[in-house]
């Protein structure tokens, strides 16, 4: 039976943990799909660098609004698509071959099931292990909607490499992949619609954001609200070339009929523990299958950590990699132990316009009851909103009446997730929103004036 030092079940955030400090320990990686993870591979960095090749062509197709005669043309999608993946894969396929070169690292190609306490079974092969970190991320989710198995949709693991631009593509579920995705495929010239069961896109967002979000979408395409597929069927056609494409028909709750050659399903993800047996192994998760750990990420398990979408609903990937220090740190000094520090987890949607948001929604601040000042502030009140034509944007700051320090933002608009990380890092030095408007001097006239003016509101 195979006994390792370490085991670390998934090669994204958590290969990450591996480095010179144990160069004397007998390290095992257990990775059943692309090294890298979610993020590398099929998830974050694929995804921004569609959605930048969607704003230029957005832009070129919106130069009359500067007075510029632009058009954008017809995108290049299998060009677009290998610029991506032609940088990306070797990237995956290097840090598989890093792993596999290196005397103290063994890397399974199985997916890791518990057995037992700290025993996994790998392809027939019991595997034990003194400590082990649990990092397999997070899965996309299928929902039960009549048909949906039976026909060729795509999730956001295959979406991005497929091989030509739908020339219709409806997108189930109105969260940051949907919107993100939306973006991307409208912006290169698909028609897309989004068929959604809320009434406003972006589920969990400040609402004022959802609602100036819902109303710029509504605006681009077809968002069909408060609807859900009652029936998918498909029918497959051959093309000329000897491949195979075909037509999606869609029903919907309202006895509407929908048509279109791309499916997207985005209508959210769930945690792999599952898929191990955490269960097996003694380790706790919740009532949405989360695995539960302490301040130190150590689960209900002795000597098992985990980190990554497999323990946090946010699932994001710089959570994932702050967590992935600490574990590494806490691997090594079990007695000088790191917590985790989530009183500043910023987040971004990368749709068009773009959000970034720090703290709570003014919801979340009403319902805890509170006390709270607001202030908002358009872009189109600021000299650079002027030179972008913006009248969409805005930027909103709360802040607790007594101690003038902020408690949360959220912006809508052109990189807004450049515009919230100086108040994230304000928020994180201890700032009163007074300091962080006065102390330093905004560079005029730019975009960040936005955040200054907000702060002087309050």
């Amino acid at each position: 039976m195979p006994h390792h030092d370490l085991l670390i079940i998934g090669a994204g955030s958590g290969n990450s943990i591996i480095g010179p400090e144990h160069d004397d320990w007998d390290v095992a990686v257990a990775e059943p799909s692309t090294f890298g993870g979610t993020c590398m591979n099929r998830g974050c960095i694929p995804s921004k660098m569609l959605v930048y090749a969607a704003d230029v062509c957005l832009a070129a197709r919106h130069g009359d609004q500067l007075g510029l005669r632009t058009t954008a043309g017809q995108a290049d999608w299998p060009a677009i698509r290998d610029r991506i993946f032609g940088r990306i894969d070797p990237i995956a396929d290097a840090g598989l071959a890093y792993r596999q070169s290196l005397d103290n690292v063994t890397v399974y190609r199985h997916a890791a099931r518990f057995t037992g306490d700290r025993t996994v079974i790998l392809n027939g092969t019991e595997v034990t292990a003194d400590r082990i970190v649990l990092a397999m991320g997070a899965r996309t989710v299928v929902p039960p909607i009549s048909g949906l198995t039976d026909v060729p949709f795509c999730t956001s693991d295959d979406v991005m490499r497929i091989d030509s631009l739908p020339e219709h593509l409806v997108i189930l579920g109105g969260g940051f992949i949907a919107v993100e995705m939306a973006h991307v495929f409208e912006g290169l010239g698909s028609r897309v619609t989004i068929v959604h069961r809320g009434d406003l896109l972006l589920r969990g967002a400040d609402t004022d954001v959802r609602r100036r979000l819902t109303e710029v979408y509504g605006n681009r395409m077809g968002l069909l609200l408060k609807t859900t597929v009652a029936h998918v069927r498909h029918e497959a056609e051959r093309t000329n070339t000897g491949g195979e494409s075909g037509t999606f028909h869609l029903e919907l709750s309202d006895g509407t009929k929908l048509e279109a050659d791309q499916l997207l399903v985005a209508t959210g993800r769930t945690p792999n523990g599952d898929l191990a047996d955490v269960a097996v192994g003694g380790i706790a998760v919740d009532e949405r299958g989360y695995v539960t750990t302490d301040e130190q990420l150590r689960t209900s398990a002795d000597c098992v950590w985990a980190l990554g979408d497999v323990t946090n609903p946010v699932q994001l990937k710089h959570t994932a990699n702050a967590e992935a220090r600490l574990v590494a740190h806490n691997l090594v000094h079990p007695d000088d132990p790191w917590s985790i520090d989530r009183r500043f987890v910023p987040h971004a949607v990368f749709g068009h316009p773009q959000v970034g948001s720090i703290g709570p929604t003014e919801q979340d601040l009403v319902d805890s009851g509170r006390p709270y000042l607001v202030a908002t502030r358009d872009y189109a009140s600021t000299a650079y909103g002027w030179a972008m034509e913006d009248t969409t944007g805005f930027a909103k700051v709360m802040a607790d009446p007594e101690t003038r320090l902020l408690l949360g933002a959220h912006i809508v608009g052109p990189q807004a997730p450049t515009l919230v990380q100086q108040l994230i890092q304000g928020m994180v030095a201890g700032q009163t929103v007074d300091q962080m408007a006065h102390d330093q001097l905004w560079i005029h006239p730019a975009m960040p004036e936005l955040v200054e003016q907000a702060l002087l509101a309050l």
